[in-house]
């Protein structure tokens, strides 16, 4: 059938909706855009008030060299990326640089995480010095990281060894940066290091029932601990997978089975997203609080893969309606309210839901993230 061509007032119709929805879109990038100065303003500025948790290393402030300050570099690389921000970009090597001359804390998995932000500055910049640090902390996690069974990276941190733990934190913190190394040296070995931790993890922590993710496997008494499906867990794998597939080729047979599990995790996260668009800290748990991080997180990874293609469009309203429902918890000045501080594998549901809630650098950079994400979907 021959396709009909459009009247003269067809044309100016459409014409005139096109020029209202691209205007909409301005206004929505600009108002966006002013949020996020406010969110890297509080990131950059958080500092501890001393009624925290107590860690070896400081978690709150962006002056540390942690897992909370490695999650926000990421995002803001994310954010260079997509707006050339030259002062962007000289705040991130401002910090790495004086990071590198005070000297850097040892090797663990949540201490890697900075790393990742690593090789995208010596990507950018091209400037050698960075080069030597990242090939031996590449060969530390390699070689020195305490190893499970099937050769999983046990969870080991700056506080506890957590011996015989796997823990779904450790694929954001640790492995992505694995990937990244691989690329970076041509080292297909890392590559495959990356895949075995990406499919192990997988092995142990998915609920077969759900879909979801466990926080944790303990192959001391082979048990899920609580069975706890925790929020901010969980997005560590919605947003990893999909920036790991950003990062590396893995071939289609594993790609087919990483994208599966996503998906499977995606539909049973469509139906426990609550009418606010965040989900709870235990997400199959609506008696339990509203967390801002791990909604953050569902949002950028589902908007990500979809933009991307690996995730059916039906998706992306899952991810806009996630995306309304954390800039409610974004109060005048850019702090992103409603994030659980650090938290652990614990023994009980209950104990998840006695997580108190406060500023946090990963809950302003997990928000930077999506909305870095959003602002390509206008």
């Amino acid at each position: 059938m021959q396709k009909r061509e459009l009247s003269e007032k067809e044309i100016l119709e459409k014409q005139i909706a096109e020029k209202e929805i691209a205007e909409r879109n301005v206004l929505e990038r600009n108002i966006i855009e002013d949020i996020v100065q406010k969110l890297i303003y509080q990131m950059r500025n958080l500092k501890d008030d001393g009624t925290g948790q107590k860690c070896k290393y400081n978690i709150v402030s962006m002056e540390e060299w942690e897992w909370p300050q490695g999650v926000a570099l990421f995002a803001m690389f994310q954010y260079y990326e997509l707006t050339q921000d030259e002062k962007m970009l000289e705040y991130l090597k401002g910090w790495y640089d004086k990071n590198l001359e005070r000297g850097l804390p040892e090797v663990n998995v949540n201490t890697t995480c900075p790393m990742l932000g690593m090789t995208y500055l010596y990507e950018i910049t091209g400037n050698a010095t960075y080069l030597p640090y990242l090939k031996d902390w590449c060969r530390t996690v390699m070689e020195r990281l305490p190893r499970t069974e099937e050769s999983g990276i046990q969870h080991v941190t700056s506080d506890f060894p957590f011996d015989g733990q796997l823990w779904d934190d450790t694929l954001y913190m640790t492995v992505l940066f694995l990937a990244r190394m691989g690329v970076l040296l041509k080292e297909d070995s890392l590559i495959q290091e990356s895949i075995r931790q990406f499919l192990v993890h997988i092995k142990y922590l998915s609920d077969t029932k759900t879909g979801l993710f466990f926080h944790g496997w303990n192959f001391h008494g082979c048990h899920n601990f609580a069975d706890a499906l925790w929020g901010r867990g969980n997005s560590w794998y919605t947003a990893g997978l999909v920036d790991y597939l950003s990062i590396v080729s893995v071939g289609e047979g594993v790609e087919w089975f990483l994208l599966s599990t996503l998906e499977r995790q995606v539909r049973a996260l469509s139906s426990m997203q609550d009418q606010s668009g965040l989900w709870h800290t235990i997400l199959d748990h609506p008696d339990t609080y509203l967390e801002t991080s791990a909604s953050s997180g569902f949002a950028y990874g589902i908007l990500k893969a979809v933009r991307k293609g690996l995730l059916p469009e039906v998706y992306e309203s899952v991810g806009m309606k996630a995306v309304q429902g954390v800039l409610e918890k974004i109060d005048e000045e850019g702090t992103v309210l409603g994030v659980s501080r650090g938290t652990p594998v614990f023994p009980t549901v209950e104990e998840y839901n006695q997580v108190e809630t406060c500023a946090m650098p990963y809950g302003q950079s997990m928000a930077l993230l999506m909305l870095t994400e959003a602002m390509r979907h206008l």
